[in-house]
């Protein structure tokens, strides 16, 4: 059985200590704001929102030639900055990729030999799976340069993806966490790459960027594939447990 899922000590919940938990909700109704605090509050978040900088911005082309092209898809009625802005979100996101799926292969070498789980993992799926986040890695770099835009450059949308997906990263790198909860922080991720890959797909076709709408396909085809088997091992592996297996 898999160990976090074991009957313990756990000492969170109010019913462990009722006594005290009668003091906590005395001293919650005692030193509850006063009425209008939270529209006060829920003021200044929406004057901050409404004065705040934007996250960056998306970056001016390096090369003349990379200018030109912006030019000329402005002038049709494209945006060309909204493609560039997505192609950098998910140059970052493929890059962390790489070293979550480390992480990954690591904590499922550990579960294997520790015979944590009631079947063993496939190291060389997820080694599959690293080696394609690294080719996605390399196809965006190169359609960013034929573009004539600087992959190195952090796009606003970058920014947030980083940010959003830092606690996955979190819960896939603490020692602490078994491979059943990293794999369920991996697979709201891959979930997450899917459907960007998609949306990138379809602004490629609207562009006319047809070569790379060909190969963003691709790529999504084999993100699917990631997410297919993720969910497989983590379905296995709860149900196991729910059933009461063991290995």
């Amino acid at each position: 059985m898999e160990k976090s899922a074991k009957l313990g000590t756990n000492k969170t919940g109010v019913d462990t200590s009722p006594i005290h938990s009668k003091e906590m909700a005395s001293g919650a109704k005692q030193y509850t704001p006063a009425t209008g605090r939270e529209q006060d509050l829920n003021a200044m978040r929406r004057a901050a929102i409404e004065d705040a900088e934007r996250l960056g911005s998306v970056p001016i082309p390096g090369t003349a030639k990379g200018m030109l092209k912006s030019m000329m898809e402005k002038f049709t009625g494209n945006q060309p900055a909204i493609f560039v802005n997505k192609l950098g979100e998910r140059l970052a996101f493929e890059r962390a990729g790489t070293r979550v799926y480390e992480a990954m292969i690591l904590k499922a070498e550990v579960a294997n030999a520790q015979g944590e789980l009631p079947f063993q993992i496939p190291i060389d799926r997820l080694q599959h799976f690293h080696r394609e986040e690294g080719e996605h890695f390399q196809l965006l770099i190169d359609c960013m340069e034929k573009l004539g835009v600087d992959p190195t450059a952090q796009t606003p949308d970058a920014d947030v993806s980083a940010l959003a997906g830092s606690g996955m990263m979190k819960v896939i790198s603490d020692p602490r966490t078994t491979f059943p909860q990293c794999m369920e922080a991996m697979l709201g991720l891959e979930l997450t790459d899917n459907a960007a890959w998609e949306l990138l797909v379809t602004l490629a076709e609207d562009l006319g960027q047809d070569d790379m709408a060909r190969q963003f396909k691709k790529a999504l085809s084999e993100e699917e594939t990631h997410v297919r088997e993720i969910r497989e091992w983590y379905e296995k592996c709860v149900r196991s447990q729910a059933s009461g297996a063991t290995h």
